[in-house]
């Protein structure tokens, strides 16, 4: 397995998101080529994918790092491991990677959400050191 920084859309990330996206959420579509480009080309994005030993996509994290007037945060969002692949290390090897990227961009801490139903999930990011917040998480829907 690799992890490796994506620095450009093309037909086989947008293939792999087709295939990906619907292994996580129901809620939302895959994204076009057209949004895989504007989330690559974003300086506060920074989209990673795990390769099988194949070469294929097998995973996806994205990471967003930026300034605020309180000092530089980071975030993960959209961990996808592909079901085929899961309990091998993929997710662990992917949040590591985002984590060392985030030190690097000068975050000092990085957050993420994830679903209580991924219960697999929840514990992997236990066992990884993430610590549960205490705070009220709110949406405005337009």
């Amino acid at each position: 397995m690799q992890i490796e920084l994506v620095s450009q859309a093309n037909d086989e990330l947008y293939e792999a998101f087709q295939r990906l996206v619907p292994q996580l959420t129901n809620n939302n579509p895959p994204p076009s080529l057209n949004d895989l480009t504007a989330l690559v080309r974003d300086p506060s994005s920074v989209l990673m994918v795990a390769r099988s030993d194949h070469g294929e996509i097998i995973g996806a994290l994205t990471l967003t790092v930026y300034r605020v007037p309180t000092g530089i945060r980071s975030i993960i969002e959209d961990v996808i491991v592909d079901n085929s692949a899961r309990g091998q290390g993929i997710g662990e090897a992917l949040i590591k990677h985002a984590i060392e990227v985030a030190r690097e961009k000068g975050a000092s801490n990085i957050s993420l959400t994830c679903n209580p139903m991924r219960e697999a999930a929840n514990r992997l990011y236990q066992r990884m050191g993430f610590k549960k917040r205490e705070t009220n998480a709110y949406q405005y829907k337009f």
